[in-house]
């Protein structure tokens, strides 16, 4: 039986519709919910997420903000900036569009976040409410994978979940999301013992490792769900080749643009083994905008209702 596409961008659509008449009706009693998008200097993919959250947040009639800072300021001015927002009574969600500069203090600017106005979910409050699962922000990304799993009917109880990757954005907030909805999980990283085999055991498997097609058939389970987080441009077109398994479809779109974008998962073992697995372009990456929207306006219906 061939695996289970998990459609991202399906379900970020049923996500945006839900929260539709909610934004309209918090509008309609008091106002629209407020986000303020912080870009500092000129990274080109984050001008790409930037703009494509700024456009999402019009869509919904939410009000968005956005502040485009040189990358020449310092952390003292950034902070200034956040303090602002903290102020502005009709900003309800902040986010600052990481990476920062090198010389910018990026734990400190987050840390400066009102943690009611945190709508990624980092701040060290909302991360302690994440850990002793009450409510506040879950960061976007993991949220979003959750929900891509209820809407597909994909149980978690009971489950092996295993996830490669344990950044504070992604590998670990993924973990205690898995935690609470009952399944056993274990976090793996660049320096686990036997990394496949670990990786083998899951009938959930996560990857956000960062790290082009590395997950490969050997540490893939038949019949596992196979959930990329990856995001990584190849523009080698032998190494294209050999991800897609010269998949025409994707070689066509590699010879017209120049490169395809290929998650931390090899595509090809990845649709031979899985029962179900999220395509990379396609997949979480429009979830993790959903779940922004749904942080702010929660934020927003927090502070207004």
């Amino acid at each position: 039986m061939p695996a289970r596409i998990l459609d991202g961008k399906a379900a970020n659509q049923q996500i945006l519709d839900e929260l539709k008449p909610r934004i309209a009706q918090l509008a309609a009693a008091r106002r629209a919910p407020g986000l303020a998008v912080v870009l500092v200097g000129n990274d080109p993919a984050s001008e790409i997420y930037v703009g494509s959250k700024v456009r999402t947040c019009r869509e919904l009639g939410m009000h968005s903000e956005e502040l485009r800072l040189p990358d020449s300021i310092t952390t003292g001015e950034l902070l200034s900036r956040v303090q602002a927002l903290n102020a502005d009574p009709a900003i309800d969600g902040i986010l600052v569009q990481m990476p920062l500069p090198k010389h910018v203090d990026s734990r400190a600017v987050l840390d400066a976040i009102d943690p009611g106005k945190d709508v990624d979910g980092f701040h060290p409050v909302n991360v302690g409410r994440l850990v002793a699962n009450l409510p506040g922000p879950r960061p976007c990304t993991p949220a979003g994978v959750m929900e891509l799993l209820r809407r597909n009917g994909i149980e978690v109880k009971g489950k092996r979940a295993v996830i490669v990757g344990r950044s504070d954005i992604v590998g670990k907030p993924m973990a205690m999301l898995l935690l609470h909805q009952h399944a056993t999980v274990t976090l793996c990283h660049s320096r686990t013992a036997d990394l496949p085999g670990e990786s083998r055991r899951a009938e959930i498997l996560v990857a956000a490792i960062g790290r082009t097609g590395m997950i490969t058939e050997d540490f893939i389970a038949p019949g596992a769900v196979v959930i990329d987080v990856g995001i990584n441009r190849v523009t080698d077109r032998d190494e294209a080749a050999r991800l897609t398994a010269n998949d025409p479809a994707r070689m066509a779109g590699f010879d017209k643009r120049g490169s395809i974008v290929v998650g931390d998962v090899h595509p090809a073992d990845m649709a031979r083994l899985a029962s179900a697995y999220t395509p990379v372009p396609g997949g979480v990456g429009p979830l993790t905008i959903a779940m922004l929207m749904s942080n702010t306006l929660e934020a927003a219906e927090r502070r207004l209702l």
